[in-house]
């Protein structure tokens, strides 16, 4: 059986301690787990220390596969490792090193020795596949590992002299949500999920809402550091039918209110509520620079937001810190935008959507995430943020990149008449109209971005370097 090597290092500037405990904290998998993966987890007993397991399905295409790993070699603070027990290797033993480079930076060493099935043959075959796709999924786990530990380390929470939160989020199933939880938990944060499923008296973790029946447990906000409320009906679920738009507005105004209005009847409320709102604010303005200070724009969207911005006012009276997330579009190859495009892309169907001269002012996942707990930590920020990369492309521009980063042809645009024809009015509003919007709230209270242009969003996002 040939055995091969692979290792990665990287330098984190914080101390080895933290990068240590950040793997050792639920969410931390999640969070290494690349989103071009199809990884579900079956089973997991433990976390980091000797005798842990995790049973995992892994997909390819129509097939799958499970993978078995145990844990051992533990090291407080310096090691662990995880070795295949039944998977898709012949041989997997990998080797997770942090070793301490003075007092506030460490060396984080990833050591794989792994053979592939099928002795020299199955070497000969797949053996380099096998090393890029190591390759690809370490460049990837190695940059969420540094932003992640240099987020929570650089900016902790500290109001009620600890580092550690106590989070209410809503729409955690959701895109944002749903990358948000895990970043939290491995920061060491204790994260709770608003729920519409009554949960059983005994369990942790979840507090129950109706909002469209104007009912909430009360009980469950109370002592709260932050909560994030980012629920609300998906916008291009389908034709936008005037049922549809009744639900969207409603699913945003009428649930911000009343998470407002109990928020403000807490005997110990919150200190921050981030709550979501979209760049749709400000409606289709061509190639003007817009910030946080722009006036409100026309149609459908704008006017949601409006309604949903002001829907806060209760906890904003109350004394709560209101951060208003004006959010752009989010770039995942997990749900989004990004997702419907990936397909006819990748067939090199893609193209520009009508002229291509409007403005598309987008961000990557990890960088919503981001933007959202350095709003939960930064005082000084209240009232409408902008969640947006640095620099807004134009569609031709964002086609193009897709395209160079994917290596395929983009030239099929989709006319307007068509995108109308196909979508109705939201064609007009989300396809169609444009929004030069600038981050500047977000850079001039110390934000850095993770992945500042479009290419290096998508290059992050699938794994394409």
């Amino acid at each position: 059986m040939k055995t091969q090597i692979f290792s990665r290092r990287l330098r984190i500037p914080a101390p080895a301690t933290d990068v240590f405990q950040w793997h050792a904290r639920p969410g931390a998998f999640e969070r290494l787990t690349p989103p071009w993966e199809a990884v579900e987890i079956l089973e997991r007993s433990g976390g980091i220390e000797n005798g842990a397991r995790v049973v995992l399905r892994m997909r390819l295409g129509p097939f799958s596969r499970q993978w078995i790993a145990e844990h051992y070699g533990y090291e407080e603070g310096r090691q662990f490792r995880d070795v295949q027990v039944t998977g898709p290797f012949a041989r997997w033993n990998h080797t997770h090193r942090i070793e301490p480079q003075g007092l506030d930076s460490c060396i984080l060493e990833d050591r794989i020795e792994d053979a592939l099935p099928g002795g020299q043959l199955g070497q000969m075959v797949a053996g380099a596949f096998a090393k890029k796709k190591l390759e690809r999924l370490f460049t990837y786990r190695h940059a969420v590992t540094y932003g992640d530990v240099l987020a929570h380390y650089a900016r902790p929470y500290s109001e009620s002299g600890g580092v550690s939160m106590k989070v209410l989020v809503s729409g955690a199933s959701g895109l944002v949500g749903s990358a948000l939880l895990p970043f939290l938990s491995a920061g060491g944060h204790s994260v709770a999920r608003l729920v519409r499923t009554r949960p059983p008296a005994n369990q942790e973790g979840q507090v129950f809402w109706a909002p469209d029946s104007g009912s909430i447990d009360q009980a469950g906000l109370e002592g709260l550091d932050a909560v994030v409320h980012l629920a609300g009906e998906n916008i291009a679920s389908g034709r936008w039918t005037p049922e549809l738009k009744r639900r969207i507005l409603d699913s945003r105004v009428n649930g911000t209110r009343l998470l407002s209005e109990a928020l403000a009847k807490c005997a110990q409320p919150p200190k921050v509520l981030v709550s979501a709102s979209a760049i749709g604010y400000y409606g289709n303005r061509g190639d003007e620079v817009l910030t946080e200070e722009s006036a409100l724009g026309t149609g459908f969207l704008a006017e949601v937001c409006r309604d949903w911005e002001a829907a806060v006012e209760p906890a904003t009276q109350k004394g709560i810190r209101t951060v208003l997330l004006r959010i752009g579009v989010v770039l995942s190859s997990t749900g989004g935008a990004l997702k419907r495009m990936l397909l006819p892309f990748k067939l090199g169907l893609g193209g520009v959507v009508g002229d291509g001269k409007q403005y598309m002012s987008c961000i990557g996942l990890d960088d919503a995430i981001g933007a959202i707990h350095h709003t939960i930590v930064t005082d000084s920020l209240s009232g409408p943020v902008n969640v947006v990369s640095p620099q807004a492309v134009t569609n031709r521009e964002y086609t193009q990149a897709l395209g160079k980063v994917l290596g395929r042809p983009t030239i099929f645009p989709m006319p307007a008449f068509a995108a109308r024809l196909a979508f109705g009015e939201m064609a007009d509003e989300l396809l169609l109209s444009s929004a030069r919007v600038e981050a500047r709230k977000l850079l001039e209270s110390g934000y850095t971005f993770r992945s500042p242009t479009l290419e290096s969003i998508l290059r992050h996002g699938l794994g394409m370097s």
